[in-house]
């Protein structure tokens, strides 16, 4: 079964800095897209970074574009989000997942961890 399990949420103040990471096991990690997404209470789950299998391409949402930053670590089966500068509008759940695919897209992500709560006060 794959497995997915995010760490490093918290509380942290307007501007500050996270690091999520997201563990993997279950399947040949190298071989596939890594994302990140996030759900606010009431909103939909929205897309936040991806990462192609061998960390060449990287993709981001425009509203965390030049503050986080995505990586993957495939001998450690690892993906990361580096998260500065962050904002009140940023406080949601933040999911890891996988997909086949090099996507933006949440329907072709098919394996979800339980996600991490990221919290930013003003």
């Amino acid at each position: 079964q794959v497995q997915l399990v995010e760490s490093g949420g918290g509380l942290v103040q307007a501007g500050g800095s996270l690091r999520l990471s997201c563990a993997a096991s279950g399947r040949t990690f190298s071989d596939y897209t890594m994302g990140w997404f996030r759900q606010a209470p009431g909103k939909e789950r929205e897309f936040v970074a991806a990462i192609s299998w061998s960390g060449g391409s990287t993709y981001y949402a425009d509203s965390v574009k030049g503050r986080f930053t995505i990586s993957r670590d495939n001998a450690k089966n690892t993906v990361s989000l580096q998260m500065n500068s962050l904002k009140p509008e940023d406080t949601a759940v933040y999911y890891c997942a996988t997909s086949t695919e090099v996507t933006m897209m949440r329907q072709l992500y098919d394996y979800w961890g339980q996600g991490t709560q990221v919290t930013v006060s003003s």
